[in-house]
Formats: structure tokens, C-alpha cells, sequence
């Protein structure tokens, strides 16, 4: 028998999961929930179906169907997302968490799921996922974070356990974002004051030539 797959949140990072791994060897069925699915007026619901995603009414309807559940909701709802999951969840269910939440964030949701016998697995998304698809590079903690990588590897899937210990692959994540994005930050603020002085034919030569990489 294979796995019935619940996306929590069919935004850009939700539809790409679900979209990428429906048809997969093992994977029966590709079920979706978001709020957005409550109003008809944005067809976001009509577009999932119509990509053969099956949506549903409700998180409790999707917990109902998934044998593994993929959390890809806002930073912010993270915990939201796990605790209303948490009530209709049934015990056995592997709960995946995909969001750029804190350490901590992470370590709350797994105790709401793990009191309700839901198995949490983090994950530390190490950069953006459009360009890479399902395939983009992944950290995952959790007792079951093991077990969990040969099955994500067997549908094409980058990942790799890094600890049991939750909130490991979320500092990784965490800190190589402040690194990064810390990076971006300093290049724009150069670049626009390089602009406000119309420097920018003597600048960007020597960023160049610091950041060979840089575009």
C-alpha cells in the first residue's frame, strides 16, 4: 500500500511539493488544505484540482486522508498550523515541517503533535525552492528523520538527516539565512547608494572583482 500525502497550505512551496512528487512510486494520492480554498473567488482550490491535487474542506478532512503530512505554511502560522493539526491527526501520522520557523518554534510544534502520537520531523530548507523544485537541498531532524530520507530520496527528493535532536537543521537553516541574506542586504544598500551618486560604472568592477560570483 502506498502513502496518501496531505499538503498543509498550497501556496508556492506547498503546490511546488505537491504538484512535484503526485504520481511518484509509492505515492497514491496528493490531498491539499488551505484557507485560501474558503473562498471561491481566488480559484485557488479549482487550480489545485485541476492539477490533480485533491482538495479538501478542512484540516480535519486532510488528516482524515494523509498518511504523511507537509507543513508549508507562513513562518508566523507554523505553530498554528501544527496545533490544528494536532487535534485531527491520526496517531501513527508522520508530520514533515518545511517552514522557516525558529528552533524553538519547531520544538513547540513537535511537543503539541508528539502529545497527540504524531510523529514531527523538521526541516531546514537551505535555499529558495522554485528554481530547484522537489529537489531543492534539505536538512531534517527528528527520530524519524532517517527513516524519513530514503523514502523522500526514493521520489527524487535532496535530503538528509542531520540529527534526532529537533531544532538542529533549524539553526543550521537559521544561521546560514542571517549569513545570506546579510550578504544580499550589504549588495543592495551598495548598489543604491552607488546609484544615488552615479557611481555605479566605478562600483560594481570591484564588487566583481571581490565577489567573482556575483551577478
Amino acid at each position: 500500500m502506498g502513502i496518501n500525502l496531505g499538503i498543509i497550505g498550497f501556496g508556492e512551496v506547498g503546490g511546488i511539493f505537491g504538484r512535484g512528487l503526485l504520481g511518484k512510486a509509492g505515492v497514491d494520492a496528493v490531498y491539499a488544505w488551505d484557507l485560501k480554498f474558503a473562498d471561491t473567488s481566488t480559484g485557488a482550490r479549482a487550480a489545485a484540482d485541476a492539477d490533480g491535487i485533491q482538495s479538501v474542506e478542512g484540516m480535519a478532512a486532510l488528516c482524515t486522508k494523509a498518511d504523511l503530512l507537509v507543513s508549508a505554511v507562513t513562518a508566523s502560522s507554523t505553530l498554528a498550523a501544527a496545533e490544528e493539526a494536532a487535534r485531527h491527526a491520526r496517531p501513527g501520522t508522520l508530520f514533515l515541517d518545511l517552514n522557516s520557523a525558529s528552533p524553538g518554534t519547531k520544538q513547540r510544534a513537535a511537543e503539541v503533535l508528539q502529545a497527540a502520537g504524531v510523529d514531527y520531523v523538521e526541516a531546514g530548507v537551505m535555499t529558495s525552492v522554485p528554481p530547484y523544485g522537489i529537489r531543492v537541498p534539505m536538512l531534517l531532524g527528528g527520530a524519524r528523520a532517517a527513516g524519513l530520507v530514503e523514502t523522500l530520496t526514493a521520489w527524487g527528493m535532496d535530503a538528509k538527516a542531520v540529527s534526532e535532536r529537533l531544532g538542529v537543521a533549524s539553526a543550521i537553516k537559521m544561521s546560514r539565512s542571517i549569513m545570506i541574506k546579510g550578504l544580499e542586504a550589504l549588495v543592495i544598500e551598495s548598489y543604491a547608494t552607488a546609484r544615488r551618486y552615479g557611481v555605479e560604472a566605478h562600483v560594481l568592477p570591484t564588487l566583481k572583482e571581490t565577489f567573482p560570483q556575483i551577478d
